[in-house]
């Protein structure tokens, strides 16, 4: 290697291969783009339905005040989770109903999902992302209403049918729409905000329980599930300010509407002209087509997508499908919904009695979660999408391992074990910290940025799909599941499960970190992908290190060599 002050350089060398000392300093990292935080946070914002019914049954002025409503919105649906882990105590005694009734109430929510999250992928393809996420918050809206004014368990089960519907949804568009506005070096960061305003929405629940539970007994459950109608109609509203998605509007043809979304929403100029063309290129439109209005090919406006999805896949595709139907399958199955829903249960089976402390006890599992999501939003672009997913997972099956151990030990003793309940609780905490720390957000930034333009909306759907029956079907059975194998045993089950979700992420899922939307079928498609990322690291390796003989490191100004 030559280096020196004003030394010469050798004359055969190639001026394109020297470098100056500035070449050596480290790469400036990009502004985050307040404007596509703005959106993306107030697009997020609709999941706060979901986590508080769940539970209980920027450039200027302008884009903080979109951001705000976002929050609102997305906080909203999230606090149906958070709420109905607490208003289904009181339920059941105001309605004499049983176990299994209230496993049903909790659970169902879930499986009603599943027709607003199908429903969502045409919808969005035909009004738009924004009015789809509007649309979800006007359902929700009345769900939250019937659910209030419920006078009898059918009732209450009418208005969580459409309630469901509209966090369906939801779950869908919010990070698809996110996904779809975020430039690449902050796309992880600001699709990861659904996950964190779902577990803001669960903290939410968890707090209005324990407020409205003083309350007479008739009156205090519906408070708890009524007061979501409320930020529900400020948060649609909201979202009428938000700009549209620039992938949705080339796919209608838009391109000057697109190109207006991108100067605002890209890191600078020359990333919204690559992404105007990544995306042109996507829809089939030609690229030196810069007209204001194009007709886009027929073909390319949704016409098929299923048969490309599930009927005829290329190698890409199926990949894609898997990995993407795999993440949202295990994210659910290894039982975060069981110990979200059933935490006040959890906590009387490791020995406490008193309902004021289970209530304050999930207030801390709410507080811990939505602190470790936080955490993860600011991780997801630094240290990447596998790192982050496959740490949380082994923490999960150490929690919950550790978790089952001393719930049995507690459910053998005679005598109470102090050490084992403390162990207990704070393995809780534990897992849900892990949880949230990688794969509760990486669930959704993972599927939405996998696929590919035509099949976004459709094949996200499908993913919510899966998402939400696995979750119904863990929380529709938790307690007969813990009065046949011991909760203990459940919990061991769950454990299981996220070791096999472990070995799926390590062999399947490879990283996405920095890509751009239109990049990722280059990465998928070829199973044998982690064998072969290793050959070519090993190669790189060496060809650096015998490279370096030959590099040319020039500290001064380049000689003539005369």
């Amino acid at each position: 290697m030559a280096a020196g002050l004003g030394a010469k350089s050798n004359n055969n060398t190639d001026p394109q291969n020297q470098k100056t000392l500035a070449d050596f300093d480290p790469q400036k990292k990009p502004k985050r783009n307040l404007y596509a935080s703005g959106a993306a946070i107030l697009a997020s914002m609709t999941s706060i339905l979901l986590g508080y019914d769940f539970i209980s049954c920027m450039r200027n002025w302008f884009c903080m005040h979109k951001l705000i409503n976002f929050f609102f919105f997305w906080c909203s649906f999230l606090v149906d989770i958070g709420v109905m882990s607490g208003a289904a105590l009181y339920i059941k005694d105001d309605f004499k109903v049983s176990d299994t009734q209230i496993e049903i109430l909790i659970g169902i929510l879930n499986i009603y999902s599943l027709i607003g999250s199908l429903a969502a992928g045409r919808t969005s393809d035909w009004i738009g992302r924004r009015y789809t996420i509007v649309l979800a918050g006007a359902i929700f809206f009345a769900g939250a209403l019937l659910m209030g004014f419920a006078t009898n368990y059918a009732f209450l089960m009418g208005g969580r049918f459409v309630a469901g519907v509209g966090v369906g949804y939801a779950l869908m568009i919010a990070p698809v729409y996110t996904a779809e506005l975020s430039p690449a070096s902050t796309r992880g960061f600001l699709t990861s905000f659904p996950e964190v305003f779902i577990n803001g929405g669960i903290l939410l629940g968890y707090v209005s329980n324990y407020g409205f539970s003083k309350l007479p007994l008739h009156l205090g459950w519906r408070m708890m599930l009524g007061i979501g109608a409320i930020p529900s109609v400020l948060l649609a509203v909201g979202v009428l300010a938000m700009p549209e998605s620039p992938r949705w509007l080339v796919m209608q043809g838009r391109l000057a509407d697109a190109k207006k979304v991108l100067d605002k929403t890209s890191d600078s100029k020359e990333e919204s002209m690559l992404r105007l063309a990544d995306i042109k290129e996507a829809a089939g439109i030609p690229e030196d087509c810069n007209d204001d209005v194009v007709q886009v090919p027929k073909i390319n406006r949704g016409e098929g997508v299923w048969k490309e999805l599930l009927v005829r896949p290329t190698p890409a595709v199926r990949h894609i499908i898997v990995a993407a139907v795999g993440i949202h399958f295990f994210q659910q199955a290894s039982g975060i919904d069981a110990v979200v829903l059933y935490s006040p249960r959890i906590f009387e089976k490791a020995g406490i009695a008193s309902s004021d402390k289970k209530l304050l006890a999930t207030v801390a599992v709410g507080f811990v979660k939505t602190i470790f999501i936080l955490v993860a939003t600011f991780l997801l672009d630094k240290i990447g999408r596998r790192p982050l997913l496959l740490s949380s997972v082994a923490g999960m099956i150490a929690s919950l391992a550790t978790l089952a151990i001393s719930l049995t030990v507690i459910d053998q003793s005679h005598k109470k074990m102090i050490w084992a309940i403390g162990l207990a609780i704070s393995t809780v905490l534990s897992y849900v910290a892990f949880f949230s720390i990688g794969m509760g957000p990486i669930t959704w930034v993972y599927s939405s940025e996998i696929l590919p333009l035509k099949l976004r909306a459709q094949g996200a759907s499908i993913g919510v799909m899966v998402n939400r029956v696995t979750s119904g079907v863990v929380s529709m059975t938790f307690l007969s599941l813990s009065k046949a194998i011991t909760i203990g045993g459940s919990f061991f089950l769950y454990a299981s499960i996220a070791s096999v979700a472990w070995v799926f992420f390590y062999t399947c899922l490879p990283e996405t970190q920095g890509k751009t939307l239109e990049e990722m079928g280059a990465l998928f498609g070829n199973f044998r992908w982690l064998r072969d990322s290793k050959r070519e690291k090993r190669r790189n390796k060496a060809n650096e290190i015998n490279g370096d003989g030959a590099s040319n490191v020039q500290l001064g100004p380049v000689s003539n060599g005369n």
